[in-house]
């Protein structure tokens, strides 16, 4: 089946610009940047020739892989844009049920005609003030024009999952039937997918290439009247349409948990995402570093996800689950047999949080990288040669161990060396929780760091919140030169840690003590800074970057467990928290009151998140299921109670908690 290449790579959700075009997710769809189709390629099963991989490998390699003398316009500010996602449901007020809609390609249709819609994303896009408070407008706006492109009863809503995916009832709109060819999934139909022939073949490709189905398993949330041990019920043990049906049988429904089998349940997650636009390489690589650290923070302060497949489980957040959903590793490389046929054993998956530090930064120091970092040495040299440092070099050699799970036809033709499409291919579909994008070839967009872990919020006023907040944190990085380094097996760990019920209250994460940098002399400084921090250390001799030097002390006394308030809010140890910098950042502006008390809103969700003081959607949302009256203390959320938590969901997204209504704890501390 023809298709166009650049449609697909435009369907990725890849750091797209926030209100464009919606398009199928895997459960459901998702706001995004429109463009128009140009060209025809044939999206290749790429592992019924495996010979197909090194070759999309190779010429990845050698196709516009970046190099360290790439150069760039020179941006004077550093812009952002965001990604906002959405499932679309049909509601049924009659039936009492909510169905997940998929009728995908006539609301596309219809969004791609839209001329205002174009209007409104060349607008809305591209958020290049110091911090938008136009945001929540922005996407209010962009939900009211994607509710006008849909049937009188399907909804636009920002949950991070659809609470019945993969239940036994008729939980889409239409029905179809399951255990298609293509997902060859007892729980979910391959219409599921977004018909672009790239959503089956990557699924398609990442099963043969596993040579067994994804396999998610969540541990579910024992309640009172919880059946235990636990085996899912849902699980069809007698089904032989597919070799794949063996895997059930072979253990992969693993006792205790929610078991899961097809790429919708991870692809099919909705997320708000982050992209900033960096004024130059150096600023890119220093964000991208920076960022990396506060990935679980942020993702345990959004979390939104305590429901799969009709069951509370026992973690509030996504990220996992994605992981495993795309997890192409064969058993040679996920370290279950003796390597044989695969040339390394790989400890995440290709979607999985960042391995790397890439920023030319005196404070980064060798102890912070990753010991168990699989590279391709051969390609590290290569790109060595070429002119790229150590450091990216490393981490390009890193995503490179991969093999390509998709390929066009037509790149297997010729090689275009001036053309990034085989390097994309591959960077497109490493899914680290920052991504670091160089530029395009064909246009002047700038270096680009993409944050990608935090959870969709119910309400537009939540995700400009978060929006807000995270750009804020960039500048007050850039400004006071913050150092928050931290071993990467640490954050590693720390995203572990995000997945916990409630850790946003009952865990503690790994995080550095002081994130105020030595002042080293002007020639060795990253940049300079406007103003000082809060509480920053007195000025004192640069200290040398080597490890042997006595003034560096050992990297286990640079960092320490800390609640996620002491990370935002400040600690009573000394630790400044990430809203009072952002704060400081701010009081070193000539800003307006106006804007400033507009700040401050947003600010104080995050900070009273943080204390507890405020729910969090997963909260929220297990509360609601708690109380509901059809809710049997089993774990099982009923067709009846999705239903009424949507129609909620529905309501909370107007009213925002005001004057007491539904969802009020996620916005204020106490009931109007």
């Amino acid at each position: 089946m023809a298709r166009s290449k650049e449609e697909s790579r435009s369907s990725e959700g890849m750091g797209y610009r926030g209100i464009a075009v919606l398009f199928a997710s895997a459960s459901g769809l998702r706001l995004l940047e429109a463009r128009s189709p140009c060209g025809l390629g044939l999206m290749l099963y790429l592992f019924s020739n495996s010979n197909y991989s090194p070759y999309g490998r190779k010429r990845g390699e050698r196709s516009g892989t970046p190099s360290s003398g790439a150069t760039r316009t020179k941006y004077s500010s550093l812009n952002y844009y965001y990604k906002v996602e959405y499932l679309v449901v049909a509601v049924d007020d009659k039936e009492e049920k909510v169905r997940l809609s998929l009728c995908q390609a006539e609301i596309l249709k219809a969004l791609a005609q839209d001329a205002e819609l174009s209007k409104q994303a060349a607008a809305n896009g591209n958020a290049s003030e110091e911090y938008s408070l136009s945001l929540k407008r922005n996407r209010k706006s962009s939900r009211v024009t994607a509710k006008n492109h849909m049937a009188a009863n399907e909804y636009p809503i920002t949950l991070t999952t659809f609470p019945r995916l993969g239940c036994s009832d008729d939980f889409t709109s239409p029905t179809y039937s399951l255990s298609g060819p293509a997902l060859r999934s007892q729980f979910v139909p391959d219409e599921i997918a977004n018909p672009h022939i790239r959503f089956p073949t990557l699924a398609a490709n990442i099963r043969s290439r596993r040579g067994r189905k994804v396999e998610l398993n969540v541990p579910v949330f024992r309640d009172t009247n919880t059946p235990w041990p636990f085996k899912d019920p849902t699980v069809n043990y007698d089904l032989h349409n597919w070799p794949e049906d063996d895997d059930v049988r072979n253990g992969a429904a693993k006792e205790g948990h929610v078991y899961m089998d097809a790429m919708a349940f991870g692809m099919g997650s909705c997320c708000l995402q982050i992209t900033f636009q960096s004024k130059n390489i150096t600023e890119g690589r220093k964000l991208y570093d920076q960022l990396s650290p506060l990935g679980p923070i942020l993702l345990a302060l959004t979390g939104a996800t305590p429901i799969y497949k009709g069951f509370l489980v026992d973690t509030d957040v996504r990220w996992n689950q994605i992981g495993n959903a795309v997890d192409c590793r064969t058993r040679e490389e996920l370290g279950e047999v003796p390597l044989k046929n695969d040339r390394w054993r790989i400890p995440k998956s290709r979607y999985a949080s960042n391995s790397t530090y890439i920023s030319q930064d005196p404070h980064l120091r060798p102890e912070y990288m990753d010991p168990d970092l699989v590279i391709d040495e051969d390609i590290k040299k290569k790109l060595m040669d070429g002119g790229m440092d150590d450091l990216l070099a490393t981490h390009f050699a890193h995503l490179f161990i991969r093999d390509p799970i998709v390929i066009f036809n037509e790149d297997l033709q010729e090689l275009d060396l001036t053309k990034t499409d085989h390097f994309e291919n591959l960077q497109s579909t490493n899914w680290q929780h920052i991504r670091f994008k160089p530029p395009p070839a064909d246009n002047d967009i700038g270096w680009r760091v993409e944050f990608r872990p935090m959870e969709i919020q119910i309400t537009d006023f939540e995700n400009a919140a978060f929006s807000i907040f995270m750009v804020l944190i960039t500048r007050a990085i850039l400004s006071f030169d913050l150092n928050f380094y931290i071993p990467i097996p640490k954050t590693t760990e720390n995203m572990e840690t995000a997945h916990a019920r409630n850790a946003v209250l009952d865990k503690k994460f790994y995080f550095r003590k002081d994130p105020f940098p030595h002042r080293f002399p002007r020639s060795q400084r990253y940049q300079s800074r406007p103003s000082s921090p809060p509480n920053s250390n007195p000025p004192s001799p640069p200290p040398s970057t080597t490890p042997s030097s006595p003034l560096l002390l050992p990297i286990e006394s640079e960092y320490t467990l800390m609640s996620v308030n002491d990370i935002i809010n400040g600690s009573s140890d000394g630790f400044p928290g990430l809203i009072p910098l952002v704060e400081s950042y701010l009081d070193s502006l000539n800003v307006d009151v106006e804007t400033r008390c507009a700040l401050a809103k947003y600010l104080d969700l995050i900070r009273c998140r943080a204390d507890g003081s405020l729910w969090t959607n997963a909260k929220w949302i297990r509360e609601f299921v708690a109380k509901h009256p059809d809710y049997k203390h089993d774990s099982v959320v009923s067709a009846k109670i999705s239903y009424d938590l949507v129609k909620a969901v529905e309501e909370i997204t107007e009213k925002e908690g005001k004057d007491g209504s539904i969802g009020w704890e996620m916005f204020t501390a106490k009931k109007h």
